[in-house]
């Protein structure tokens, strides 16, 4: 019997065809595998639930491995990773709240998953709900926009406690940030760290770590596996 990881890989195998982005997508597959498989309290049941986890694929260009990892959980039917690129198909290039189901965002246009994560905080602190987390994705490249610093200003001033912001560092960005992307974080009040994205111990004990008060940044640093053709 297939374990979830398998399954999910072998899911994400099935979506060939003219992807400019399939290294955007396969840095975040341990990520995800680990957020759904053992850390995000949401399911196919209580997706309309509001006090399920949130999680917010910020990383919209490169939504394969968040595409296998719904139809691994049971969002959707996985023969619908078939129809991927596909005239018509649902599964477009950048996620669609709209078309796909367990997809909370749309997403695709850089910088706007914190600012709209950090919304989502405030909403729900609002009402009272304590519970959820809101578990935010971004890419070392997108992390250069100035929207998302804005956002981890007001978080860090406003103790977002119950938002996370995995970064995943794939040495793709430009410039890069001096003194590596945890520090800025920090330097805006949250609890910051920085792990081995490829690496799902640490990736777990990151994502569960107990809040001190303040909204959590986890740096993944990723790196193609050997004999992967991205």
């Amino acid at each position: 019997m297939q374990t979830t990881e398998e399954t999910l890989q072998g899911f994400f195998g099935r979506m060939l065809g003219d992807n400019k982005h399939l290294w955007a997508a396969a840095s975040t597959m341990d990520t995800i595998w680990v957020l759904y498989d053992r850390v995000l309290n949401v399911s196919p049941e209580t997706i309309d639930d509001p006090d399920r986890d949130r999680f917010y694929l910020s990383k919209g260009h490169g939504p394969m491995a968040y595409y296998a990892m719904l139809a691994a959980k049971g969002f959707f039917d996985p023969a619908m990773l078939d129809t991927w690129l596909q005239l018509g198909s649902p599964l477009g290039m950048h996620p669609d709240h709209t078309l796909v189901p367990g997809v909370e965002i749309s997403s695709g246009s850089l910088g706007h998953g914190i600012p709209l994560a950090v919304g989502t905080a405030i909403g729900l602190r609002a009402e009272g709900r304590r519970k959820p987390r809101v578990v935010v994705l971004i890419g070392d490249g997108e992390f250069d926009e100035g929207s998302n610093h804005e956002a981890i200003s007001i978080a860090g001033r406003l103790g977002l406690d119950r938002l996370t912001v995995v970064a995943i560092d794939n040495s793709s960005a430009s410039l890069g940030w001096p003194g590596g992307m945890a520090k800025r974080f920090e330097m805006e009040g949250w609890q910051a760290s920085t792990v081995d994205g490829n690496d799902h111990a640490e990736l777990y004990e990151a994502l569960t770590r107990e809040s001190d008060g303040r909204p959590q940044a986890v740096v993944a640093k990723v790196r193609p596996k050997e004999g992967s053709a991205v």
